[in-house]
């Protein structure tokens, strides 16, 4: 069979078991598509490449495979740089391939159509690898390098730029998947090291990230064997379910999560960066006492905060290592499920006015998911809140834009995470700002039949910078925009529409959504009486 290089790299795809692509043909790209149709693979077209992007990252979100997008080069990569930027923050698999000008045009500033004098730098920042294939050959290398990466290592975009002419020269590699590396084993002694600390430092707060999402069962165990309490980041909601009488699902900037931590013999951070958008304190977390640290990556065991034992290694495997060694050791008390339980309470105590108004709300939308159901959210006031009072029970379940917090997130996103989990009833909550980032995508959803509850919570402004503003005695400038009519808009584009008049009329109507051949825009009027009346 004789296939150009676009052709092949199509094939390699499928031979590492990508299903979907998510871009935008062009005129540039042409040799990509010429090959989907024989190779099974199917094909999303967006409306805009920024929703191909924040789709492959919903679809690695909720699946744990890598995303992957089809891109031209020059304004298609640029367009997409915003998700692609998401989804480092956040270490999610995403493989951008894209076209670049042809071998003797790069660098050049020639003026060529889509051409970008160095476009490999436009995405190194933002990515893992930036690489341009010279030839067919390394092509081929730069898709196994990448499965490998997301194979063994944290995992974040990377993005391939082949040249026109390489694209259409003819392939003469194989078709076949490399072998892939496993995750970094962790060193038997610093296990050994670790389990020592455990054994002589209590009580224990357990603070788990993203990178704790596939070990939720060993951070179960190690929990209750601990008497330790835990507490997720938000990308780490529902590693131990919040109806656990151990967990203390809360933000980490809350005085009474703190005075645990302040109160902890020991802590031991797993899979997290502790960065700004995790803890969201005015310092460094409050640890007296020490502080153990459970990371695939290397430089994060090396910053910020010191640890006094360092486990290099993929979580899952490390905790396991540790509970090997915990068994047959008496080890000292934890904290009492009474203590949890009075720092929950006394946690929901510093909740505002705008936690008041959010919670009934958010209860309504918990109480429809099923819990097998997954809920994507934006940067709105009332996902800041659903950190705190939406309980996740597994993880993968409640997706925030946590890192780069971009707008726009949460309905392409909740797209790409439906079209990888069909069989789980899904959601996207989204402000009226957020929303218009990417509003275009809701043809997408229309296209694909998609039976999305697409939740807008309407306050008709950027209500938190607005916020903001007022506090700092800073003129309201910008954050009042004019907005469509949603609901006609919603009509437009072929959706269901529902505009909920009670609490359980939210629920209800995402039942109703989930039944439908197409998404539902549901519309929250924040000022609606029925809103305001829920909160007393």
């Amino acid at each position: 069979m004789s296939l150009t290089t676009g052709e092949a790299v199509i094939h390699l795809l499928k031979a590492y078991g990508v299903d979907t692509v998510f871009g935008m043909p062009g005129v540039h790209t042409l040799d990509f598509y010429r090959a989907l149709p024989e190779t099974g693979i199917r094909h999303v077209g967006v409306r805009h490449e920024q929703g191909a992007g924040f789709m492959a990252d919903g679809y690695a979100r909720v699946s744990g495979r890598p995303g992957v997008c089809l891109l031209i080069s020059g304004p298609g990569i640029t367009n997409a740089a915003t998700p692609i930027g998401q989804a480092y923050s956040d270490s999610q698999p995403m493989l951008i391939l894209s076209s670049v000008g042809r071998t003797d045009d790069l660098g050049m500033g020639r003026g060529r159509l889509h051409e970008i004098r160095d476009q490999r730098a436009v995405t190194a920042p933002i990515t893992e690898f930036s690489d341009v294939a010279m030839t067919p050959r390394q092509a081929g290398e730069l898709v196994h390098r990448a499965f490998a990466h997301f194979a063994s290592a944290r995992p974040r975009p990377c993005h391939i730029s082949i040249p026109l002419d390489v694209l259409s020269s003819p392939w003469n590699g194989g078709l076949h998947a490399a072998p892939l590396p496993g995750r970094p084993w962790p060193d038997g002694a610093t296990l050994d090291a670790a389990a020592e600390l455990i054994s002589s430092a209590a009580p224990a707060v357990m603070i788990v990230g993203g990178g704790a999402t596939g070990a939720a069962d060993e951070v179960r165990s190690l929990a209750e064997r601990l008497g330790a309490a835990v507490i997720p980041t938000i990308a780490g909601k529902g590693v131990l379910p919040a109806d656990h009488s151990l967990s203390l699902e809360m933000t980490l900037d809350q005085e009474g999560t703190q005075d645990f931590i302040r109160n902890a013999g020991l802590v031991m951070a797993i899979g997290t960066e502790l960065a700004e958008p995790d803890v969201w304190a005015s310092d460094s977390l409050p640890m007296n006492g020490k502080l153990l640290r459970i990371d695939i990556d290397a430089e994060t065991l090396a910053r910020d905060y010191r640890p006094d034992v360092a486990v290099l290694g993929d979580a899952s495997v490390s905790l396991a290592g540790i509970l090997e060694r915990l068994e047959g050791r008496n080890l000292q008390a934890g904290f009492s499920e009474d203590a949890i339980a009075e720092a929950r309470w006394a946690g929901r105590a510093e909740f505002g006015q705008l936690e008041r108004l959010h919670e009934p709300v958010i209860s309504a939308i918990r109480e429809a998911l099923p819990e097998n159901g997954f809920c994507f959210t934006d940067m709105t006031q009332i996902a800041y809140s659903g950190y705190a009072l939406f309980p996740a029970n597994r993880p993968r379940q409640w997706f925030f834009p946590v890192g780069f917090g971009t707008l726009g997130f949460a309905l392409p996103a909740a797209i790409g995470a439906q079209l990888a989990a069909p069989e789980r009833p899904g959601a996207a909550l989204i402000g009226d700002g957020g929303l218009q980032f990417t509003v275009a995508e809701l043809a997408t959803a229309v296209e694909h039949r998609l039976p999305l509850p697409v939740i807008v919570w309407d306050n008709g402004s950027l209500k938190q910078i607005a916020r903001f503003m007022r506090e700092q005695g800073i003129e309201e400038i910008g954050v009042h925009p004019q907005n469509p009519d949603f609901v006609a808009l919603a009509h437009a584009y072929g959706m269901a529409v529902e505009e909920p008049d009670s609490l359980s009329d939210v629920t209800a109507a995402m039942h109703r959504a989930w039944q439908a051949d197409r998404p539902t825009l549901i519309r929250i009027d924040e000022f609606a009486g029925w809103v305001q009346a829920a909160v007393d």
